[in-house]
């Protein structure tokens, strides 16, 4: 079902429904149902179900919940239905601004996504206009295009001063670095192959990324746009360890304006990244609010 061992969801989607007898289903006599929804989506009535979890005989390993003991499980709740309502209340409110929050972040995801393919398949007359488009190669953008190198997983520690970026991200720290400045990082390898960021500063660049920088002629920022838009993962070379070879990327062709309109470009598109980024944040702090009032609200 996806849940955790011991969950307890509320059927909302389907008036009726069917389950196998691997799970306890029961209805509520006197208290409000959403406060007690809220109440099983806390952590605190989880004791109660570590208390009474036994291993079947025949279930190797697998933790059985008797229903007998299920039902006679103690929970601290207020007796009142108004309190209870007004709680739930609360946390219906609180999940529909979470909600809300999250569809504006995919929004605007969806919305940069749109922007991008618009204007790098030329049809964005903003940009078009304004400059000639010309077709070149990845190398004649770039001063450098190169794999990262290998580190040893004992260098790479939780203090280091300064950071490992694998093709994903951040994998730790290491007390000397391989790259420095403004390049993006290309994921080289797996389910993150082609997947882009944009680094700065100085840091470790591991084997599963590949550094690229723009030359004087170009600007990097607008790298980062360019190869998000062409799809780098769809080049990836096949076999044992399949990933992207440096040498294929560079002869793949793309059409690009002078530097003045790819940093117009840039500037555009960070901003909507910065928006984002903005959104994401805010909406990381309403679920760890959610968390702490399940904590709070009950014993």
């Amino acid at each position: 079902m996806g849940y955790d061992f011991g969950s307890i969801k509320r059927l909302d989607r389907y008036p009726m429904g069917a389950l196998s007898t691997l799970y306890i289903c029961f209805a509520l006599k006197r208290h409000d149902s959403d406060f007690i929804k809220a109440y099983f989506d806390s952590l605190k009535w989880y004791r109660e179900i570590y208390r009474i979890s036994a291993e079947g005989a025949r279930n190797h390993g697998l933790l059985n919940v008797p229903t007998e003991d299920f039902f006679d499980t103690k929970h601290y709740l207020p007796e009142n239905v108004d309190e209870q309502r007004k709680i739930a209340d609360f946390l219906i409110a609180l999940d529909r601004r979470i909600e809300a929050q999250q569809s504006l972040v995919d929004n605007l995801k969806k919305y940069k996504r749109g922007v991008i393919t618009y204007i790098f398949s030329g049809k964005c007359n903003k940009f078009a206009a304004e400059a000639t488009w010309t077709e070149k190669t990845l190398a004649d953008l770039c001063c450098e295009f190169r794999s990262g190198r290998n580190i040893s997983a004992s260098l790479i520690t939780e203090t280091g001063e300064y950071a490992v970026y694998g093709g994903n991200g951040i994998r730790g720290y290491c007390d000397h670095y391989s790259h420095e400045g403004e390049y993006v990082v290309v994921g080289r390898q797996g389910a993150l192959c082609g997947n882009v960021r944009l680094i700065q500063g100085k840091n470790y660049l591991s084997e599963h990324a590949i550094a690229v920088q723009a030359n004087d002629e170009n600007d990097t920022k607008f790298l980062l746009f360019l190869l998000y838009f062409m799809k780098l993962g769809q080049y990836s070379d096949q076999g044992a360890q399949p990933g992207l070879a440096v040498n294929k990327l560079l002869k793949l062709k793309c059409t690009v304006p002078d530097k003045e309109i790819q940093s117009k470009i840039a500037s555009f598109l960070l901003n909507i990244d910065l928006q984002i980024s903005n959104h994401e944040k805010m909406l990381s702090f309403l679920v760890d609010q959610r968390k702490a009032f399940l904590q709070q609200l009950f014993i």
